[in-house]
């Protein structure tokens, strides 16, 4: 379902099953997957993927060099940059064009959340499961599970797939308090436990 006042470039690819709601704009060669729902008012710009299963709510930005893996929740007025060095003229004072600057991009891995008005300073990723608070600024990689908070956000702690935070049970085991998955910190890394 694509709204009829959206504005989808003709080489922009959307899956039969996803959905474009009005005033969203898709460029040249953006992806969205399957089930992938975009709000209102969302820009996509050119080459950007969105996997299967993601949500991007109402006034999202996610600037060229944005990648989303599957089921990636983007909370509204979240913005995407992709330029480490934006400036809208050149040192002579002439206008920059594409050919002036480096993209740099936003990697969002699969399962990760933004919260509203999070902002993501290229280049960054932002691993699997990790949740970003509303409101944060992210300037450096964010590590999977991770629960994230501020300007410039920092690591308060760490939560599982159902976004629920993590109980310590030892230092290195900790449990979801939702579904009961366990998970172990290794070397600093959260990981799923292999017998699930």
């Amino acid at each position: 379902m694509i709204a009829d006042d959206a504005i989808v470039h003709p080489d922009a690819r959307v899956a039969d099953s996803a959905r474009v709601w009005g005033g969203s704009v898709l460029l040249p060669g953006s992806h969205v997957g399957e089930d992938a729902v975009i709000s209102r008012n969302v820009y996509i710009g050119a080459d950007v993927r969105i996997g299967n299963r993601c949500k991007v709510k109402d006034m999202s930005l996610l600037y060229e060099g944005s990648v989303l893996e599957d089921g990636v929740f983007v909370g509204p007025s979240c913005v995407l940059t992709n330029d480490k060095t934006p400036r809208a003229v050149n040192p002579d004072g002439s206008l920059k064009t594409a050919a002036d600057w480096e993209q740099v991009g936003v990697t969002l891995r699969t399962g990760a959340s933004l919260g509203a008005r999070t902002v993501c300073v290229a280049p960054v990723t932002v691993g699997r499961w990790a949740m970003i608070a509303a409101g944060s600024i992210v300037s450096r990689d964010v590590p999977d599970y991770a629960l994230m908070v501020g300007s410039p956000a920092r690591q308060v702690g760490w939560v599982g797939r159902a976004g629920v935070r993590l109980v310590e049970v030892t230092p290195i085991d900790f449990t979801c308090p939702s579904t009961g998955e366990r998970y172990l910190l290794e070397t600093g890394k959260m990981r799923l436990h292999d017998g699930q």
